[in-house]
């Protein structure tokens, strides 16, 4: 009994505080919160690309750097958003940003190595089919929403019956800030393509965020990019397989690259074909883990690097539909109607095209949805924008490229066991 309490009292000595493992700590953290409603109310949010946006924050390498963003299109959205609700979108306000952050010891010309290690999803996400945009904005021409309920185990949603959808999040647009001399090629390029009536959102000051820097009558107005294409430095790629775990290969154009996140989805299709993804809210933490001195230089483009995470994507079941470029006769579909539009109207076979490949393939899919599953034709494009992958089959059988969609099964509830 006396050894019993002598144990006791030597314990309480020599640990007065009953620390556990909780209290063990070994990460250097830095983070971005999110503060007030709007990115316009928030010093760590900025919606266009220029180098002289400031830094929120500083970085070593392996820093755990924590970013809280928004969702992609900034909005007020709830689970009780009706379609009507999307009248109040601003799409100048495309896409919330959060960041800067500088990484010491990075320059101009070298490229880092990002790691992603985490995306926590906000509680509320939701998927729009906006009119005028999207990959068939010529059929689906009225607003639509889904609110979905997310968790860590599936997104589920009363205007999406019988679904469920699996957690794969990733950050759909992640990058660094673009130089003064991309931003000048850019300008020209995507200026030249505008001439010929390609859709092209050139700088606006509308909306824009820093608005001192960016904003309308600021110094560096028609220097600031929008947010909408991807480019060089990244950006709004919707690289699904841009999964946690994956390291992702950025070219600095800045001393410091500037390194930000945000438009976080929940899950994603290969395609988002209907313009946006399961959208929402995050904390979305990166790391980088190696600066490559003078890699940057020779890079066109970013690239990822990944083990099993495309393995871990794949459905168990699936159905696919193959497209080639065929279409009807007299019809111009929208991403054709630029520059070579008029002679391919009385065509009802085009020549190596991609595009009009994947929409044979996804016109395809969304009437076996609807035939099969008892979706609407718009609950058939939100499901193909989040669960949907296009594929290219081949590019050498001419003159019929093949496109197919992919669709993961897995997602109905009447397939899966529980």
């Amino acid at each position: 009994m006396k050894k019993i309490i002598f144990s006791a009292l030597l314990g309480a000595l020599a640990f007065p505080g009953f620390a556990d493992t909780t209290d063990q700590k070994w990460m250097t953290i830095v983070e971005l919160k999110k503060q007030g409603m709007h990115c316009v109310d928030d010093p760590n949010c900025f919606n266009r690309y220029h180098p002289e946006i400031p830094a929120r924050a500083k970085a070593n390498v392996g820093d755990m750097i924590v970013y809280h963003t928004r969702d992609a299109l900034d909005t007020e959205f709830t689970l009780d958003s009706i379609p009507a609700d999307l009248a109040t979108v601003d799409l100048g306000l495309v896409h919330p940003m959060t960041g800067p952050v500088h990484i010491n010891g990075a320059k101009r010309g070298d490229a880092i190595e990002v790691e992603i290690v985490d995306v926590a999803p906000d509680q509320y996400g939701y998927t729009v089919i906006a009119p005028g945009f999207g990959f068939l904005r010529d059929v689906f021409t009225e607003p639509y929403i889904v609110n979905w309920r997310l968790t860590r185990t599936g997104a589920v949603a009363p205007g999406m019956p019988g679904v469920t959808i699996p957690y794969e999040a990733f950050p759909g647009s992640i990058g660094v800030m673009p130089g003064l001399p991309e931003i000048e090629e850019i300008k020209a390029r995507e200026a030249g393509l505008a001439a010929v009536g390609g859709a092209v959102l050139g700088p606006s000051g509308a909306g824009a965020l820093p608005a001192n820097l960016c904003g309308e009558g600021a110094r560096a107005e028609k220097n600031c990019l929008r947010t909408i294409p991807p480019r060089e430095n990244g950006g709004n790629m919707d690289v699904q397989q841009m999964q946690i775990g994956t390291r992702v290969l950025f070219p600095c154009f800045i001393d410091g690259c500037g390194v930000f996140v945000g438009d976080v989805h929940y899950a994603q299709g290969d395609g988002e074909v209907s313009g946006t993804a399961i959208e929402m809210g995050s904390v979305t933490t990166l790391r980088v883990r190696k600066i490559h001195k003078g890699k940057g230089a020779t890079m066109e483009m970013p690239a990822t690097l990944g083990n099993d995470q495309i393995i871990d994507m794949e459905p168990t079941r699936y159905y696919q539909t193959v497209g080639i470029p065929v279409k009807g006769k007299g019809e111009i579909p929208p991403t054709h109607q630029y520059l070579s539009g008029a002679p391919i109207a009385n065509l009802e076979n085009l020549n190596e095209d991609l595009t009009i490949a994947a929409r044979h393939a996804l016109l395809q899919m969304i009437d076996y949805i609807v035939e099969e599953h008892g979706l609407t034709k718009e609950q058939a494009y939100v499901l193909s924008s989040i669960a949907v992958d296009l594929r290219v089959g081949q590019v050498v059988d001419v003159p019929n490229y093949v496109v197919t969609a992919v669709l993961n099964l897995d997602v109905f509830d009447k397939y899966r066991h529980y």
